[in-house]
């Protein structure tokens, strides 16, 4: 098909492998095919594509810059095409090894980046008893109750009284310090047990994958209650439906990495890509529906989502600047500075029931 970017299309690399051709095709096919309400012309696209890559004689053709008419039998043709409307693709540049840089962020550009104390202390919700603080106002407040029975000659009828006011806070004071105990012994075992990691799951071998996998730990965790997952499923999924995700507070952000055509992309309300001004069709993205999943699984968090676009070959990728779109396409410098600045309105706290449904969400590594 003219003017298409198979590899673009499907979301991989030019060195992917047939079994990431594959996985990448089954995964678009889910959102792309008609009954799901993805367009015909686009899904054929898609099959087309797939045909093409999976097949190593008509994938070193297409590479070489020549695109095939949809066979009408299994046999595969080397001859060249007709030149015209079925004639030669535009050859898409002779660098199919091409990787992208690794992203470099400077923080000295990043506002929220120098705002973090990154040795703040981690703070569970919902909280399960009284602060420290309560608790201890409630020892003294004890404690001085108890110096007038010492101090102050009381007649006897003063004193019982006033003891039994002192016994009453002792109570108040105890189950108080008690609640605290217990509350500060479940955080302890919280974090012990479930909150061993920042990091969970593992991402795929695609570059693009492992070059969002590095920016998510290298800059987002410098918040001390950012906790990173790879590979999410959707409930009732046994497939990676979410490249990654971050939870910190109560917001978290759905995350996929994208290897495309450099350019400048942009996002409408609906959803709807640009590039370079047109509307863009290289490649879709599960984030509508998994915005939609997640939104129902976790109704009480801040749920937004995003796409980082990194170059399928030499060129620079350039977005305008994240809105409140649907799905807006960001650079790895304006994802760090845009979602990092958004999760660090409450950079220190964890949420323990979002926390464990996303943990259920983690696909297991493979072998495990």
């Amino acid at each position: 098909m003219r003017g298409v970017d198979y590899y673009e299309l499907l979301g991989v690399g030019r060195n992917a492998s047939t079994a990431e051709i594959k996985s990448a095709y089954r995964s678009l096919a889910k959102v792309m095919h008609p009954d799901a309400g993805g367009s015909s012309l686009t899904f054929r696209m898609l099959q087309e594509a797939y045909d093409t890559l999976r097949d190593p004689t008509r994938r070193r053709d297409y590479d070489r810059g020549w695109s095939f008419t949809r066979p009408q039998s299994r046999t595969t043709s080397t001859r060249p095409p007709r030149t015209g409307r079925t004639g030669r693709l535009r050859n898409f540049g002779d660098d199919p090894d091409f990787v992208p840089p690794k992203p470099r962020v400077d923080v000295g550009d990043v506002p929220w980046w120098h705002l973090v104390d990154v040795g703040q202390r981690v703070r569970y919700v919902p909280v399960a008893g009284p602060g420290h603080a309560p608790a201890l106002a409630a020892v003294c407040g004890w404690f001085f109750l108890l110096l007038p029975v010492v101090a102050v000659d009381f007649s006897p009828l003063t004193l019982t009284l006033w003891l039994l006011v002192v016994g009453a806070a002792a109570v108040v004071a105890f189950r108080l310090v008690r609640r605290y105990l217990l509350a500060a012994r479940a955080d302890r075992a919280f974090a012990h047990g479930v909150d061993a990691e920042v990091v969970h799951g593992t991402t795929d071998d695609r570059v693009c994958e492992r070059l969002t996998a590095d920016l998510l730990s290298r800059y987002l965790t410098r918040l001390p209650g950012a906790r990173v997952f790879h590979g999410l499923a959707w409930p009732g999924s046994v497939f990676a439906d979410v490249d990654h995700a971050v939870l910190c507070g109560r917001r978290l952000v759905l995350i996929e990495s994208k290897s495309w055509l450099p350019g400048h992309y942009a996002a409408e309300d609906d959803g709807t890509l640009w590039r370079n001004g047109h509307p863009f069709r290289g490649g879709g993205t599960r984030l509508p529906r998994s915005l939609a999943v997640y939104r129902k699984l976790l109704p009480w968090l801040d749920i937004r989502t995003v796409l980082v676009v990194y170059p399928s070959r030499a060129g620079e990728v350039t977005t305008d600047e994240p809105a409140d779109t649907l799905v807006p396409p960001t650079t790895p410098a304006q994802f760090v500075e845009e979602i990092g600045e958004w999760l660090a309105e409450d950079p220190a706290t964890v949420d323990r029931e979002a926390y464990r449904l996303l943990l259920a969400q983690v696909v297991p590594i493979s072998g495990t």
